[in-house]
C-alpha cells in the first residue's frame, strides 16, 4: 500500500495555524463480500482500540467506530445469519 492510498487527517488537537500538527491515517478496506458495482458496501479501518466503519458510497460523510469486542460479536452474529 502506498502512502497516498491512506486516508490522512489532522488530529483534533492540531491548531488552526497549521504548525505543530500530527496527521494520522486509516487504512480503509472494503468487505470481501462487496459486489463489483460498488453499492451496498461498507469499509472498515481497524486500529488497536477501535474499528472505524463508513459507507463506501459516500466516504466524505462521517462514519462511526466500535470497540474490537463489539466488532467481533457483530461479525460472529453476521456469519451465523449468512
Amino acid at each position: 500500500m502506498s502512502i497516498t492510498e491512506l486516508a490522512w487527517f489532522k488530529s483534533s488537537y492540531s491548531g488552526t495555524e497549521g504548525d505543530s500538527c500530527v496527521e494520522v491515517a486509516l487504512d480503509w478496506r472494503k468487505s470481501t463480500h462487496s459486489g463489483t458495482q460498488g453499492d451496498s458496501c461498507i469499509e472498515i479501518a481497524p486500529c488497536p482500540t477501535a474499528i472505524h466503519i463508513r459507507d463506501s458510497k459516500d466516504t466524505r460523510r462521517p462514519g462511526f467506530h466500535v470497540g474490537p469486542d463489539a466488532w467481533r460479536h457483530f461479525t460472529g452474529y453476521a456469519a451465523e445469519q449468512a
